[in-house]
């Protein structure tokens, strides 16, 4: 049954990753039937909390953030203060909003809690695309992006490169300098694709599966601020040799 319990709570944390929210509160809603387990029962309240905030409903996601205030999480300490500025922020608006984001980035740094530091500026990103500043989201979701990314975290990591995705503005070949360059597999696949070559013939040529090669065209169209493989050719320097 632990296993189980234990395995719910991954599933609602993966859902929430990638966006499946309706899933994900259905199962973070299981765990406070396991009030034995206070761990699991408090951290799928959290989880819940965001996944109702995505499924519009923000009054379930408001209760039980007043649970969570009663309890405190256990503690006062810089994780447990962060965690809850997050969970607060995501149901406010304007100044009150931006001043808990930043405020649970600043607690979340202090600690050892990469994912959750991750997640905080992640949400951050997100709020501040939708709230037209464009420019500052790019700059959380990009560091949200690389620490998940670091972390081996891809549902997350997709979530922010998506956002990310969102943010960009189609540049011309000059304006390249401004962006950050391109690893050499970035910039070889994002040739071949420039090229004509489909994912599935870049892969067999790099010895890559489809999904790593869809992955990382991903991340070039961020770096050069484009939406699409049909733009490659405005952007791209000159270009070099291919692989047979």
């Amino acid at each position: 049954m632990d296993g189980v319990r234990e395995a719910d709570g991954r599933l609602a944390w993966l859902d929430s990753g990638t966006r499946r929210y309706e899933e994900a509160l259905a199962v973070a809603e299981q765990g406070p039937e396991y009030p034995d387990d206070i761990g699991l029962a408090t951290w799928s309240v959290v989880e819940l909390i965001e996944a109702a905030v995505r499924s519009g409903q923000t009054e379930k996601a408001r209760a039980a953030i007043a649970r969570l205030s009663v309890e405190r999480l256990g503690s006062e300490t810089d994780w447990a203060e962060g965690i809850m500025a997050r969970c607060r922020a995501m149901v406010c608006d304007g100044e009150a909003a931006d001043l808990l984001y930043r405020r649970s980035i600043e607690l979340l740094g202090r600690t050892r809690a990469r994912v959750e530091l991750g997640r905080a500026r992640l949400l951050y990103g997100e709020w501040l695309r939708r709230a037209g500043r464009r420019v500052d989201a790019r700059s959380e979701l990009r560091v949200a992006c690389e620490m998940f990314e670091a972390m081996g975290l891809e549902g997350l990591a997709e979530r922010a490169l998506r956002e990310l995705m969102a943010t960009a503005e189609t540049v011309t070949k000059r304006d390249i300098d401004s962006f950050d360059k391109l690893t050499p597999q970035e910039d070889l696949i994002s040739r071949l694709a420039g090229s004509g070559y489909t994912n599935p013939e870049i892969g067999q040529k790099l010895f890559l599966s489809e999904r790593t090669v869809e992955w990382h065209l991903r991340k070039v169209f961020v770096k050069l601020g484009i939406r699409s493989r049909r733009q490659l050719r405005n952007v791209l320097p000159a270009p070099q040799a291919l692989p047979a």
